[in-house]
């Protein structure tokens, strides 16, 4: 048998680097798999705490005016509903949905839609934040 040439063996090399390039892609792709993913979405509101959020929405009686999973008698019809919250793409139809955009809506939604039937409440950023951690929960 005749040895290589060199051109035959430069092409052997690279189809050997090649194919140990594929066999490394390939392990990391089955490795990021592999791994337990969460499944919990990354915190929209990060300081926010939906259980104070709760507690918030009950106290400030936001449940007259909206449907809101997980609090007491809220099955107000006047607003929209805010079950499945955290799959909606848009904050009163306004403002894209995201943590501060939220909290600010919360805190002075006539500054957002002035002729918006939604009250401004004088929520504070600490609730406005705690409330919208808890809206981030719902659908989830």
């Amino acid at each position: 048998m005749k040895p290589p040439t060199t051109a035959t063996a430069g092409q052997g090399r690279g189809a050997v680097a090649a194919l140990l390039a594929g066999a490394m892609a390939m392990g990391l792709f089955v490795a990021a798999c592999a791994s337990t993913p969460t499944r919990q979405p990354l915190p929209q509101v990060p300081g926010g705490d939906p259980q104070r959020g709760a507690a918030s929405i009950e106290r400030l009686g936001c449940g007259a005016c909206h449907v809101i999973p997980g609090i007491a008698g809220a099955d107000g019809t006047v607003g929209p509903p805010l079950t499945d919250f955290s799959h909606r793409g848009y904050i009163a139809g306004e403002l894209p949905k995201n943590g501060p955009n939220l909290i600010r809506w919360i805190m002075h939604p006539k500054e957002v839609e002035p002729g918006t039937a939604m009250p401004d409440l004088g929520i504070g950023e600490a609730e406005a934040r705690d409330i919208a951690a808890y809206l981030f929960t719902l659908g989830r």
